[in-house]
């Protein structure tokens, strides 16, 4: 491979944002990059709207009693809120996002595999999107994400207008976003397997790379089971036809069977690549070495195999036989085995490592916290005798969302930061990032830890009211008081993100120039200018080991690390780790 010394930086030159101007040029781009950046615009355009439904949730909760809104109302604003943060941000967040813009810049690749392929995969999320616009606009949907029979076969008493609206709009988005992740999926499996250059054998590829090759292959495979799934409950819905709905002779159990089928490996879908980014922020701003990369690396695809063997475990009081129920809880266990292999190898990367105390690596360092939590609460929740009683209580809602939100979301804000001066070609302001950072981990746990101690205590989840007329008033006051510290924290955690919103769109004009490798990594992304050319690299990077930073060092005058000159001579290799 041909030496390749990053260069600095490209805002004044050319690269793939000046490459060509005008609304067309980014509708209709093959370009990857351009693709990765609008999926970016609109994930975070979904999120924020499906932050605003999780603020008036929590500030209906405040108090006991109806605040502002009814109950429909509050069924409506609250399965907005997860349809919304599952099906639009968080599942398409970091591989469509980050993955579309990254990966091929780290395969050293001028764009994936088939770059029209992945256009189409961002305008039928965008359509996907738009049906969900019109379910809000024919009457909202307040089934819940997870469309559960009878709740969304509501056709007895309902009218020709009831029946087409609602719901079935909402069915029709999710199975063309279904479409959207097939076809990423494909992609990148595509583009791993055929466009690695030479030198990058599978146990050279970024972890990364790992971690959205074993996403990729959950998303061919799991993603059609739901689209099936869909499609028969709209022709349900529509047609009268009984296939899950008791009234006219279906099974709803059966539903729940296809439909966790798809969504509990869809929870690797959602944190699989974040996990991804947690290793090359801990390795790149520690400044050591990965340890264990084969075991981090086989534990992705281990995740990504056990997700499809336990999804009976959402259904312990569906009425599955008692056998069933303890198979699927003794599986449930084997996912901490990959889960704590990754934690712990983490952990010893960190070290006795040079560790930078900057925005990305805080991140990095919250979802350890975060992620440690809501793995260890998810035993409660396989074992039978503790779940039972904890089943659709607040404990579940505190559970997921130290999964989801509080892992994966902030892996991918956590990645957004690293890869922000590449992306863009601007620094950010470190220490407006250092407080956002530290609102959105206060104000995360202070909102969620005490649902456990809510759902422990028997608050059930999805309830609009808490009032003296359900409980006693010792129940009441305590319950109280921890849905006020709840709403509390998710206020000073919007804050936070409002915060990040803030510096991140003041940089792009008035932020200082990015260099090349701002933070010392040492896969192929960072070979290349800031932001990066049309086709990725003028030149052939150069193929090494990507977590060897003993070939970097730091230019005072550049603010930027660059190669030692003997470690171009041999080609980017050393051995010292």
């Amino acid at each position: 491979m041909s030496k390749a010394i990053p260069a600095g930086n490209a805002l004044d030159g050319a690269n793939y944002l000046s490459h060509t101007k005008g609304f067309l040029s980014w509708a209709f781009t093959l370009d990857h990059k351009r693709i990765g950046v609008m999926y970016l615009i609109s994930v975070l355009t979904a999120f924020f709207f499906g932050g605003m439904a999780a603020l008036a949730v929590r500030l209906e909760l405040f108090s006991p009693g109806t605040q502002f809104m009814g109950q429909d109302t509050y069924n409506k604003m609250f399965t907005l809120h997860v349809a919304l943060m599952v099906l639009l941000v968080i599942i398409p967040s970091v591989p469509a996002a980050m993955g579309n813009f990254i990966l091929p810049i780290m395969l050293g690749a001028k764009d994936v595999a088939f770059p029209k392929l992945n256009l189409m995969s961002y305008w039928l999320w965008i359509f996907g999107a738009l049906f969900f616009v019109i379910s809000l606009i024919t009457g909202g949907l307040d089934t819940g994400w997870t469309f559960y029979t009878p709740y969304s076969i509501d056709i007895d008493s309902a009218s020709a207008g009831h029946r087409f609206g609602g719901v079935l709009p909402a069915l029709t988005g999710a199975f063309i976003l279904g479409f959207s992740s097939i076809f990423t999926g494909l992609n990148f499996i595509v583009t791993i397997h055929r466009l690695r250059p030479p030198g990058m054998t599978w146990f050279r590829m970024p972890l990364f790379l790992w971690a959205i090759y074993a996403t990729a292959i959950i998303q061919v495979m799991a993603t059609p089971v739901l689209g099936i799934t869909l499609a028969l409950l709209a022709v349900e819905r529509v047609f009268g036809i009984g296939i899950f709905n008791p009234a006219l002779g279906g099974d709803p159990v059966l539903y729940q069977h296809f439909f966790w089928f798809y969504s509990h490996p869809a929870v690797y879908i959602m944190i699989l690549p974040g996990m991804g980014i947690i290793s090359e922020l801990i390795s790149v701003h520690s400044h050591k070495h990965i340890f264990g990369y084969k075991f981090i690396a086989f534990s992705s695809v281990a995740i990504a195999i056990f997700g499809f063997l336990v999804w009976g475990h959402h259904m312990f009081t569906s009425g599955q036989s008692p056998l069933m129920n303890i198979v699927f809880s003794a599986i449930t266990f084997s996912v901490s085995i990959p889960s704590a292999i990754k934690i712990f190898n983490w952990i010893a990367t960190m070290y006795k490592g040079s560790i930078s105390l900057n925005t990305p690596m805080l991140y990095a360092l919250s979802f350890l916290f975060i992620f440690s939590i809501g793995g260890l609460t998810g035993l409660h929740l396989g074992t039978l005798a503790t779940d039972i009683h904890l089943h659709d209580t607040y404990f579940v809602v505190a559970h997921f969302h130290y999964v989801m939100m509080g892992s994966a979301i902030v892996a991918m804000v956590g990645g957004l930061h690293h890869w922000w001066p590449k992306i863009t070609g601007r620094m950010y302001n470190e220490f407006q990032g250092r407080i956002a950072c530290g609102l959105v981990f206060f104000g995360f746990n202070l909102t969620f830890f005490p649902q456990f101690y809510l759902g422990s205590k028997g608050m059930p989840r999805r309830y609009h009211d808490y009032s003296e007329a359900l409980m006693s008033a010792d129940k009441l006051e305590l319950f109280h008081t921890l849905h006020q510290v709840s709403t509390i924290g998710s206020y000073i955690q919007a804050i936070g993100f409002f915060l990040t919103l803030y510096y991140l769109l003041y940089s792009l004009k008035w932020g200082r120039k990015a260099p090349a490798n701002p933070w010392g990594g040492r896969s192929l992304e960072w070979q290349c200018t800031s932001p990066p050319p049309f086709d990725n690299f003028s030149e052939a990077p150069t193929v090494g080991d990507c977590y060897d930073f003993s070939v970097l060092e730091w230019d005072e005058e550049d603010q930027s690390y660059t190669w030692q000159a003997d470690a171009h001579e041999s080609g980017g290799e050393s051995s010292g780790h």
